[in-house]
């Protein structure tokens, strides 16, 4: 369920945790509305927009465990597997078709 961010316009109560611009978060499935009042004093409230969280993977051993094959260019026509899996050639020649990397070990119907 994705995290939404709501900011208090007014409060809604005298005394209340809930200041002007005081901002919480609220785990909703993404087909409910908006909420348009704070559960906790009444006061109105809205939605901000806030940026996504995204997982990329970071390392080589991230980028083959998620599938991925990357190529570093060594040399005109030479480029070497950084993410090699067990069997495959370190280093993929363009005249040689039999150092590209085995695509049928990561990718299945």
């Amino acid at each position: 369920m994705p995290n939404y961010d709501y900011e208090h316009q007014v409060c809604g109560l005298q005394e209340c945790a809930c200041a002007l611009g005081r901002i919480f978060e609220r785990f909703q499935s993404i087909h409910d509305q908006p909420l348009t009042t704070c559960p906790v004093c009444g006061g109105p409230v809205r939605r901000l927009i806030s940026k996504p969280m995204i997982s990329v993977p970071r390392s080589d051993a991230e980028i083959r465990d998620a599938g991925f094959t990357k190529l570093v260019r060594r040399d005109d026509g030479v480029y070497e597997n950084v993410t090699a899996r067990n069997g495959e050639s370190r280093y993929v020649h363009r005249d040689k078709p039999e150092t590209m990397p085995d695509l049928s070990k990561v990718i299945s119907d």
